[in-house]
């Protein structure tokens, strides 16, 4: 009994000294906007970007995407070694990551919306600044990722902080979408598909775009430089409101068979691959299904708005969710919500009530995807610290590797889809697309995601970490501290 009583009482100092302030828990989770805040920019609107104002042609904006996202992906384990591998410093050992890739990840995001004044080569300029935007972003974002299992030793103090930081990350993308979405979107002087019913503004397709296509790049760049802005301040308050530890380094061989030898980790991934691949497909095509197939081109951005503010508000419910009823209920419950709605925005009518609607309720899962696979990430984490005591340095490579296949995969998906509006027959500056576009962007945003999350939730339910597990990871791991 006597042993018992010192063993709680030691747990219970351990709760204390890893117990996190709430200041400390903003200033970690303000560090994540930025990744999101570009994130949803790019996702939203690169593509109509590339196509509607850059005018590239369809082959060319799907290779930039392809490649760009690819190379992304191969950046972060590359990054994920290297900072497994770095020396402590005054400022902790990813700080300087991140304090030095921000002012180059701030010049080449702004680049990449300038539109160059030259034809010739204008695939090579977009290529090259996406590129390098990439590897900055990401010399920023796998080390801020790892922070994760750094900020606290206690689960319950590293679920909270993930909370708040899904919450501050999810209200990134409704800044970015508001900020890209509602500077860009008054611009254009295409009618509504309502217009055109009406028999007003009938002959727009054949007005001169001269003024509008200037007025739209300088929407662009004004909207890039006021998220630069912020990407700047919430990197300064991330790095001067964090202090972190040190662990000891891995080679990269041992890296990557610790990563992919532990079993639930591989799991947890593949079954976040597919569905995060479905809500990549959504988010990459949805401007453009809006635009063209839906015919609400004047309220495109106030329906991506809508589908990010529901998201940010349903975060702490998802949150009291995985702690009420457990992190694979979460998921299930979560990924299955957005599955009638996506078959619903295809099978009615065009109405742009119906389309506030149904975006409405497909943030809901929205939120669900962007808080589960973090909140999920530091199990697997505890669960192989559980299993090889004597192992330390391996955190950023796991969740470098995790980044990695997404961004590979989204890659793959945002280059697939954008070939298919090629070979559908887009028309890159029109106020109307062909009968093909309009079915490909529906089969783009409805039943191949549905295909993709269902896959997804049946290789997640072979995910070993259950409540019970976890809790007796929790524990072991307090004994070993």
């Amino acid at each position: 009994l006597q042993s018992d009583a010192q063993t709680d009482s030691i747990t219970y100092l351990l709760c204390l000294l890893n117990r996190l302030s709430v200041w400390s828990k903003l200033c970690y989770a303000i560090g994540g906007a930025p990744y999101q805040i570009t994130g949803s920019a790019l996702g939203f609107f690169l593509q109509i970007y590339l196509l509607d104002v850059a005018q590239l042609d369809p082959s060319h904006a799907s290779i930039i995407l392809f490649v760009g996202r690819a190379w992304d992906a191969i950046t972060d384990p590359t990054v994920g070694f290297l900072v497994s591998r770095s020396r402590w410093t005054g400022i902790g050992r990813m700080m300087p990551w991140i304090l030095f890739s921000t002012p180059f990840a701030v010049m080449t995001y702004f680049l990449i919306w300038y539109v160059p004044p030259f034809e010739q080569g204008k695939i090579y300029w977009y290529l090259i600044f996406y590129c390098l935007f990439q590897s900055m972003q990401t010399c920023f974002h796998v080390p801020y990722s790892a922070l994760t299992m750094f900020i606290s030793k206690d689960q319950k103090e590293r679920d909270s902080a993930t909370a708040y930081r899904m919450m501050v990350e999810v209200l990134g993308t409704v800044l970015g979408t508001a900020i890209q979405g509602q500077i860009v979107g008054g611009v254009s002087n295409c009618p509504n598909e309502t217009d055109v019913i009406d028999g007003t503004n009938s002959n727009n397709s054949d007005v001169p775009r001269d003024v509008t296509l200037d007025e739209t790049k300088q929407a662009y760049l004004i909207a890039s430089g006021v998220i630069c802005i912020i990407y700047i301040l919430c990197a300064i308050i991330l790095v001067l409101g964090t202090i972190r530890k040190n662990s000891m380094p891995l080679t990269f061989r041992q890296g990557l068979w610790l990563v992919m030898s532990h079993g639930p980790y591989i799991k947890l991934v593949i079954g976040f691959l597919f569905t995060s691949l479905a809500f990549m497909l959504l988010e990459g095509n949805f401007a453009l299904f809006i635009t063209y197939a839906l015919g609400h081109r004047k309220d495109f951005q106030n329906i991506l708005l809508v589908i990010m503010l529901s998201g940010a508000l349903t975060i702490p419910l998802w949150q009291w969710f995985l702690t009420r009823y457990g992190k694979k209920k979460a998921v299930y419950f979560g990924m299955t919500w957005a599955i009638p709605f996506m078959i619903l925005i295809i099978s009615v009518k065009s109405n742009l009530i119906i389309s506030y609607l149904v975006s409405m309720a497909a943030g809901v899962s929205v939120a669900a995807a962007f808080l589960l696979p973090w909140s999920m990430l530091p199990d697997v984490v505890d669960d192989f610290k559980v299993r090889n005591p004597d192992i330390h340095g391996h955190e950023a490579l796991f969740y470098s590797y995790y980044v990695f296949f997404i961004k590979f995969a989204s890659g793959v998906s945002l280059g697939i889809s954008t070939l298919s509006m090629k070979f559908a027959g887009y028309v890159t500056g029109s106020c109307s697309q062909p009968e093909a576009v309009i079915l490909t962007l529906k089969v783009l945003v409805s039943p191949v995601p549905v295909v993709l999350i269902v896959v997804g939730l049946l290789i997640l339910r072979t995910y070993p970490i259950d409540e019970d597990r976890r809790q007796g990871n929790r524990k072991l791991l307090q004994e070993l501290l």
